[in-house]
């Protein structure tokens, strides 16, 4: 059949098409390749420190990789100048299976409830909450132990600026869990902390530090290494919330062996992406008390025969109702996807 081209006239002459190249089902083998950690992600370009010599490359990502497929943590294949001289740039190829990865989900704008990984690779994540100013808030607390479960990281407590307030009302609050809770004391005016058991307990291991703004995080990391030079800010009188002071997720090694991870402040940290079966992973003191529930029972408010409500009524103290109302809070908000105002 000939083909149309809209004319009649003889004269006219089409040009042939280019034939497509078949694309080729075998993809390039980089099992053998070299190895490294990102440790910044900066405007398309990703910082890398290789795992075998410890160079620091600069370097972008293989056109197939998706955007948004590298993070903080990740280990990944390198090809190209792995020299680690200026100017020079490397290119990420691959990105290993992560062996945890710490998700936080949308919850404001057109993005809400869109999935997306902070960190990959951590074992700890250590939840930084101030004492006093900013007032500490549980329902982020409880929002991040679940995170810390639902990625299969160990969850630490740590309690900043214990020089300003009492932390034996948290510290009670969280006693019945299997939780690690530390106490640090910031001086503001100096810029540093009182960080000795906190930086114990990192040592050998990847750990990643998320808290609001104004609690100390880079404070700490400054402590924890001095080369950092973290940026630090005030807490806002008016609001009682800090400034942000981190743009962006960065790892750095510690003297003693291991990596700690600074994150940005969050204000609200989304849960969309665990179901709601799995919560109460993130309350294991209220799981013993949910074994007595009918089956398909949802723990919520208006669940008929909650076990949860006759516990409460039979409690003797306060500490049950305020882990009872967190938990239905962070249910109702995780399928509401209203902010954690607690």
């Amino acid at each position: 059949m000939r083909r149309d081209i809209g004319t009649d006239d003889p004269r006219v002459r089409v040009r042939p098409g280019k034939r497509s190249r078949p694309r080729t089902k075998i993809r390039p083998d980089y099992s053998n390749a070299r190895r490294g950690r990102v440790f910044r992600v900066d405007r398309g370009r990703y910082h890398v420190t290789m795992l075998d010599d410890g160079t620091k490359v600069t370097a972008v990502k293989a056109k197939e990789l998706p955007r948004g497929a590298i993070v903080v943590g990740d280990v990944v294949a390198m090809t190209g100048d792995l020299s680690g001289r200026k100017d020079t740039l490397a290119r990420i190829t691959e990105v290993d299976e992560r062996r945890t990865a710490l998700r936080r989900s949308a919850e404001e704008t057109e993005a809400a409830g869109t999935e997306r990984v902070i960190v990959a690779n951590a074992d700890q994540l250590v939840i930084v909450t101030a004492i006093a100013q900013p007032e500490p808030r549980p329902g982020m607390i409880d929002r991040l132990l679940v995170a810390a479960y639902d990625a299969g990281m160990t969850p630490i407590l740590l309690l900043t600026k214990e020089d300003l307030g009492d932390p034996s009302t948290l510290q009670d609050l969280y006693a019945p869990l299997d939780l690690d809770i530390y106490t640090s004391a910031i001086d503001e005016v100096a810029g540093t902390a009182e960080i000795t058991e906190i930086a114990q307990a990192l040592e050998g291991h990847v750990s990643v530090l998320v808290g609001h703004s104004g609690v100390g995080k880079s404070t700490l990391i400054n402590e924890l290494v001095p080369a950092a030079d973290r940026a630090t800010g005030d807490v806002n009188e008016v609001t009682g919330r800090g400034r942000h002071t981190s743009t962006s997720a960065m790892a750095f090694p510690l003297a003693e062996g291991g990596v700690v991870i600074d994150t940005p402040g969050v204000r609200t940290f989304g849960l969309a992406h665990v179901e709601p079966e799995d919560l109460l992973r993130g309350f294991p003191d209220l799981q013993e008390i949910a074994d007595d529930c009918p089956r398909g029972c949802e723990h919520a408010d208006a669940s008929i025969d909650c076990a949860f409500d006759d516990a409460l009524a039979q409690a003797s103290d306060g500490r049950l109702r305020a882990r009872v109302d967190s938990f239905r809070r962070l249910l109702a908000s995780r399928t509401a996807m209203e902010p954690d105002w607690a």
